[in-house]
């Protein structure tokens, strides 16, 4: 009896060390320090008298678009890289961000969610399968879990503040805040346009995206973050809404190829505007 107390107990030692000596297996060449120590780089101070002209856009970051793809991948988790939204999802569950309701009618960041709220989001059932019951050979509705990970969010949304500071003499963006969005379907499965999930205060966000890789096609090494992609304006988009009067979206009075040909006159507006400035 002694003999297999002592044996059950150095095999829990052994197996205890074993663990011990795997977490601390270097899963490359070196120790990578620079991206978890990162600190976001502050922005400018701004003051109202310093803006001579503004305009705030909303764009569209459409994942499915060559240039977005380090947004989408990897579809699943690893030790060193996430999709954005995976990124978004840890930082809501760990309370480092918040997120804001209503995302349809409302970007003013106004009414935060809750845990369960959030999580609500994250994880849904779907009620439109069925299975077969192995007593009676009825089919009947077999409710299944369905997550919303890298695979389901297909769009973003920004919202940003285009300005000219003449204190610097420079056109500059500030992103406000950033929204996932989702594929919406009919109960018969016909896609019925975007869903938006929430909204992200994106200055709130810039810590945490300030840490978090982004694939690098050039080097492995000069990984960069997802603060770095968004600061350098590394991404795809087109612009969906400007500020106006109706306060009403492109789509509501421009549809197709009209529609992108409008949000290019909107880019094309606001780059004359600097141009303009310093014609002589």
């Amino acid at each position: 009896m002694k003999k297999t107390a002592r044996f059950l107990i150095l095999l829990c030692v052994a197996l205890a060390s074993g663990s011990s000596i795997a977490q601390n297996v270097l899963d490359g060449a070196y120790i990578k320090e620079n991206t978890p120590k990162r600190r976001v780089i502050p922005y400018t101070p701004l003051r109202e008298a310093d803006v001579i002209w503004s305009k705030r856009v909303w764009r569209v970051l459409d994942l499915r678009e060559k240039l977005n793809q380090p947004f989408y991948y990897p579809s699943q988790k690893t030790n060193e890289r996430k999709a954005l939204i995976d990124v978004i999802h840890d930082a809501l569950s760990a309370g480092q961000l918040t997120a804001y309701g209503n995302p349809t009618f409302d970007d003013e960041f106004k009414v935060p969610l809750t845990k369960s709220e959030i999580e609500a989001i994250f994880v849904k059932w779907d009620s439109t399968t069925t299975q077969e019951d192995p007593e009676t050979g009825e089919m009947k509705v077999a409710p299944t879990k369905v997550e919303v990970g890298a695979d389901k969010v297909k769009q973003y949304t920004l919202k940003e503040d285009w300005f000219f500071d003449k204190q610097r003499s420079v056109l500059d963006v500030r992103i406000i805040g950033i929204c996932p969005m989702i594929e919406d379907f009919t109960e018969s499965g016909e896609f019925r346009g975007y869903k938006r999930l929430f909204w992200i205060y994106f200055p709130e966000a810039r810590p945490i995206f300030a840490n978090a890789e982004v694939y690098n096609r050039k080097s492995d090494e000069e990984r960069r973050t997802y603060e770095d992609v968004f600061w350098k304006r590394q991404f795809a988009s087109y612009i969906m809404k400007e500020s106006n009067v109706y306060d009403r979206s492109l789509a509501e009075y421009k549809k197709g190829l009209d529609l992108l040909l409008e949000s290019e006159k909107i880019k094309a507006e606001i780059f004359n505007w600097e141009h303009d400035l310093w014609h002589f």
